[in-house]
C-alpha cells in the first residue's frame, strides 16, 4: 500500500492523528522535500518524533526514478510524506497513477494547505481566486513571464492570485525577491500591480501578514521562510476590513 500523508503547514504538530497512525504502522517512510518544507521542524526532529528511518526524496527520485517507492509499496506499507496537503499545491498525481497501474492500493491522508490557510489569514474569499502561479528563480537566460501573465489575466477578471515563491534545497524565495522579479518583468509594460499581500510562516504561532504596495512590502522584514504572495483584485468591503483588522495594512 502507498499512503500519501500531508504534514501540514509549519511544524510536527500539524499532522493529523490519522497521519501519525499511518507513520506508526508504516514499513517504509519517504519524505518529499522539494515542493514544500516544514520551516518549523527539521529532519532530526522528525526522526526523534517518529522513531523510524526516513528516506528523503529529491524531485528526480519522485518524478523520474520512483521505482524504490513503488517497490516498497508492493512489499509493505509505504508512507509518502509531503508538506501541506499531498494533492493540492504539492500534487503527486502521477505517482498515484503509477501505483494504480501496478495494482498497488493507495490512500490519501490530507493535511492543512496554504491554499486554505491564506484565505483564513488574509480574509480574501476563496471563491474569488483565479489560477495560481509560481515565481521561479531566474536561471541564466531563462526568465519566464508566465507568472506575470497569470496575475494580469486574473486582475482583468477581478480575481485574486495565489503566487507560490520558489523553494530550493538551500534557498527560499522571499516576498521581497518575488516582488522584485515581477517588477522586472513589468519594466517595459504599462501594466502595474497596485496591491500585494505577503504572508510568512503560515501555520506558526506568529504568522506575519502585510498588505501594501510593492514598494512598501519590499521594505518589510517578514522574517524566516516560508513566504508566499497574494495579488488581490478589487477588495470587497469585508475583505478590506479583515485585512485592516488582522494584517498590517500599509496600502495608501
Amino acid at each position: 500500500m502507498l499512503i500519501f500523508a500531508g504534514l501540514g503547514l509549519y511544524d510536527l504538530d500539524d499532522i493529523s492523528l490519522k497521519g501519525l497512525k499511518a507513520i506508526k504502522n508504516a514499513d517504509f517512510i519517504f519524505l518529499e522535500s522539494y515542493t514544500s518544507k516544514l520551516s518549523g521542524a527539521g529532519l532530526d526532529q522528525m526522526h526523534e518524533r517518529y522513531g523510524k528511518d526516513i528516506i528523503v526524496l529529491s524531485r528526480q527520485d519522485v518524478e523520474l526514478e520512483p521505482e524504490p517507492i513503488l517497490k516498497a509499496a508492493e512489499n509493505g506499507v509505504a508512507v509518502f510524506l509531503t508538506g501541506g496537503d499531498p494533492m493540492v499545491s504539492t500534487t503527486h498525481a502521477d505517482l498515484r497513477i503509477r501505483a494504480k497501474d501496478r495494482g498497488i492500493e493507495t490512500k490519501i491522508i490530507h493535511g492543512s494547505s496554504i491554499v486554505s490557510a491564506v484565505c483564513g489569514l488574509t480574509g480574501l474569499q476563496n471563491y474569488r481566486f483565479g489560477k495560481s502561479c509560481s515565481i521561479p528563480y531566474p536561471v541564466h537566460n531563462w526568465f519566464p513571464k508566465t507568472p506575470l501573465d497569470t496575475i494580469l489575466l486574473n486582475l482583468k477578471q477581478n480575481l485574486h492570485t495565489l503566487v507560490y515563491l520558489d523553494i530550493q534545497e538551500k534557498q527560499f524565495m522571499s516576498i521581497r525577491e518575488g516582488i522584485e522579479i515581477l517588477e522586472k518583468l513589468m519594466e517595459d509594460s504599462s501594466e502595474s500591480i497596485p496591491l500585494f499581500v505577503g504572508v510568512a510562516r503560515a501555520g506558526s504561532d506568529m504568522p506575519v501578514v502585510v498588505a501594501g504596495t510593492g514598494e512598501k512590502l519590499k521594505n518589510i522584514d517578514f522574517g524566516p521562510p516560508l513566504h508566499i504572495l497574494v495579488v488581490p483584485a478589487t477588495l470587497h468591503e469585508i475583505e478590506k476590513e479583515y485585512l485592516k483588522d488582522f494584517a498590517w495594512y500599509v496600502h495608501q
